[in-house]
């Protein structure tokens, strides 16, 4: 089933349902879909995808991956080391599910992550990829600020600030993220292997003081992926540059997103 007009609601997949906002204002134009990071959803991009998708005549799909924002929560198993692989193929079945054949993939953190194994193992449709803060490996860094952030769940108010935003869920997808990556099982993740499997246009975004990466992390996409890459490494940044430096991060995203015309 296709929806010309959008769609602005709960969507069932496989049983499923996930909150999607698909907007339709310039038929026959690219779709840029926006992947969260792993406390987002659509609420907290905020009105970033609109200005962007403005900016550049776009179309733009938000989503909330399950157990997330007004997605249903988590349901089977608990969460395992190949769990962003998974929600790379949610995204596929999605895509395919909208029939939406000319898409940006714009991934923040792991949503970037999301966005790159996408793009490498299921590419058809995918005419380019921004990639903002995006994990490519676990880094003690990483460690680090998972560690930070488990602090600040308990001794301020991260948790209620969470909660205006995925209710119920809150504890468990914090718990999700924070057990996955500090598991030592998770230490040996990597999924540079993947990037010589993407050839489309990347534009690759972090701050240069993001605290849960270093700069390997994007030395590491530009190597590896065979397309045609741009880097724009944003200085006194940390791991949110679309929220942190929101200008900045519009005006290149849309001037990588028009250049594709050229």
């Amino acid at each position: 089933m296709t929806y010309p007009d959008g769609f602005d609601g709960l969507f069932t997949r496989n049983g499923t349902d996930l909150y999607v906002y698909h907007a339709v204002t310039h038929p026959g134009w690219p779709t840029i879909v926006f992947l969260h990071d792993s406390l987002g959803c659509t609420a907290l991009w905020r009105d970033f995808p609109a200005r962007l998708a403005a900016a550049t005549q776009c179309n733009l799909l938000v989503y909330d991956r399950q157990g997330y924002g007004r997605s249903a929560p988590f349901s089977g198993p608990p969460r395992t080391k190949g769990y962003l692989e998974r929600e790379a193929a949610v995204l596929r079945g999605l895509l395919d599910a909208l029939s939406l054949r000319d898409v940006v993939l714009f991934g923040h953190s792991d949503g970037a992550s999301i966005a790159l194994i996408a793009a490498a193992l299921q590419p058809a449709g995918i005419r380019a990829l921004v990639s903002e803060a995006a994990h490519l490996f676990v880094e003690p860094e990483t460690l680090q600020g998972v560690r930070t952030a488990v602090e600040q769940y308990s001794a301020t108010n991260l948790k209620e600030r969470l909660g205006k935003y995925h209710g119920s869920k809150t504890e468990a997808l914090f718990r999700a993220w924070t057990d996955t990556w500090l598991d030592p099982a998770f230490r040996n993740w990597d999924i540079t292997p993947l990037l010589p499997g993407i050839s489309c246009p990347t534009l690759v975004i972090q701050g240069e003081h993001d605290e849960y990466g270093t700069v390997r992390q994007v030395e590491g996409i530009a190597s590896g992926i065979n397309g045609p890459v741009e880097v724009l490494l944003l200085p006194g940044i940390g791991h949110t540059p679309h929220k942190e430096a929101p200008e900045a991060t519009l005006h290149h995203a849309a001037a990588f997103l028009k250049g594709l015309e050229a």
